[in-house]
């Protein structure tokens, strides 16, 4: 959490003032209800805020911040670019809705990387410095080798993978879930916050494509971040992804494991490893397919035949275990969480917060209460 006693706020207004800017016309505010919303007399002293023709008091910026609702630290620094995609600029009043839905995902990922660092200046949270692949990386196969390598580093063989939380947490990467308010098709991002990554999660996307995602900001930290780094920066952004897709895929579902069955895989078969490996159906044909053991006829029949919700759920005996859905924050997080709450460093409506809704405020145990940080 951010402390503004502690902000040097004796220049770069101009700068300031710009990044107020661009967040209230992001989160839809006009001038003048930013002024009521923060106590100001008229939208005169916010335009003037704007411009950087009129400085901030501490208790003004902590105003700013509830009533445009994203951490102090936005408008003292730019916030740092998320691995798989870029951030527009907004030059002008108006703004379209995905340069809003990323400016909504850059909040919930910043406000989650302050938790992990607050944690951190509390003693009560040890990460691990991000894990980098030493291969190459040119090609979809070489992709595929960086799972291959993980896999054996982390002695998972080809089993399932019963949560991707405790591998990440391995690689330097924690992870939340939480409901993105930004557009439906907003999976999830992740980012390098220095010794460690964070990613957030869409908490209303399906399990297999959850865990894709997940598998896949887990692929963006281990493959090094390409916006900041000089791997892979002859290759373009879309050969990008898809040698991240290929890593993200061959750890969920190694295809050493469909070459058992050499020839015949029929689709009760598929369906059946594809709730094992809580994967999705589409994965689990590409998958399939690369390791050749259906035609490509079949794969293109079956794309089009999903697998029930009774399909899946009968194909494990009724007992399934869906990841990423009840805990929502990495382990050692929501350890460290409860630490701090236990010791008195933050309040039980703080713990709450940082939990991301994983418990309620009446499931905290009762300790000597502190302010809200």
């Amino acid at each position: 959490m951010c402390d503004y006693r502690n902000m040097k706020l004796d220049d770069g207004w101009a700068a300031i003032g710009e990044r107020v800017r661009r967040i209230r016309v992001a989160t839809g505010l006009t001038q003048a209800e930013l002024a009521d919303a923060i106590g100001l007399d008229d939208r005169s002293a916010v335009s003037k805020i704007e411009r950087g023709e009129r400085r901030i008091d501490g208790m003004e910026l902590v105003g700013l911040g509830r009533a445009l609702k994203v951490p102090l630290d936005h408008f003292i620094e730019d916030p740092p670019q998320v691995f798989a995609r870029r951030s527009s600029a907004l030059v002008a009043e108006e703004t379209t809705e995905d340069e809003t839905a990323m400016f909504r995902l850059q909040t919930a990922l910043v406000a989650w990387r302050n938790d992990v660092r607050q944690l951190i200046g509390f003693g009560v949270l040890k990460v691990r410095k991000p894990l980098l692949y030493p291969g190459a990386q040119e090609r979809q196969d070489d992709g595929r080798e960086a799972a291959r390598w993980l896999r054996k580093r982390l002695n998972l063989a080809s089993e399932p993978i019963e949560t991707l939380m405790r591998p990440a947490e391995a690689v330097g990467l924690l992870y939340a879930v939480m409901v993105l308010d930004g557009e439906k098709n907003d999976e999830g991002a992740s980012l390098n916050a220095g010794d460690f990554s964070v990613a957030i999660l869409n908490r209303q996307s399906d399990v297999g494509r959850r865990r894709a995602t997940a598998a896949h900001e887990l692929g963006h930290v281990l493959l090094g971040d390409d916006f900041s780094t000089d791997i892979g920066v002859h290759a373009s952004k879309e050969d990008r992804e898809a040698v991240i897709d290929a890593f993200a895929s061959e750890f969920l579902l190694p295809a050493v494991v469909l070459k058992r069955f050499a020839v015949g895989l029929n689709r009760t078969d598929l369906i059946r490893l594809a709730a094992e490996y809580k994967v999705s159906w589409s994965l689990a044909i590409r998958q399939a397919e690369l390791a050749e053991v259906i035609s490509d006829r079949d794969a293109k029949d079956w794309a089009g035949q999903t697998p029930t919700y009774t399909e899946f759920m009968d194909s494990l005996g009724w007992a399934p275990q869906p990841d990423l859905e009840k805990v929502v924050v990495s382990p050692s997080v929501a350890h460290a969480v409860m630490t701090a709450y236990s010791r008195s460093l933050i309040s039980a409506d703080r713990a709450v917060e940082m939990m991301r809704g994983q418990i309620r405020r009446d499931q905290l145990p009762e300790v000597d209460e502190v302010d809200s940080l």
